[in-house]
């Protein structure tokens, strides 16, 4: 469980720079070559779905929790923006439906 939700988090911080360097291109006057880390980016994201042992669905459906997780802390540590008591709340009732979900998954 602990590699699965690992690999999760390293899928989830490859999407949110893949999505986040055109951010910065596009909103805040960065240079057109962050186009190409983010390409890089989005096309490791892209690999490290493929690495993740169970049928497509249940992986995006836990992933997606883990995936939110990981973007509030992107919003703490980047941004500069402390989650609040909500946002934990929300962080732990996703974590919670992506235990259920992968645990849900095995024959």
């Amino acid at each position: 469980m602990f590699k699965t939700l690992l690999l999760f988090m390293l899928t989830a911080i490859a999407e949110i720079v893949g999505c986040w360097l055109p951010y910065l291109w596009l909103r805040q006057n960065g240079s057109a070559w962050l186009l190409v880390p983010a390409a890089l980016s989005l096309t490791l994201f892209a690999w490290l779905l493929t690495l993740h042992p169970a049928a497509s669905g249940r992986i995006y459906a836990a992933y997606g929790g883990v995936y939110i997780g990981t973007a509030l802390m992107w919003l703490w540590a980047v941004d500069g923006i402390r989650p609040q008591w909500t946002d934990w709340l929300g962080i732990t009732l996703c974590i919670c439906g992506m235990v259920v979900i992968m645990a849900g998954g095995k024959p």
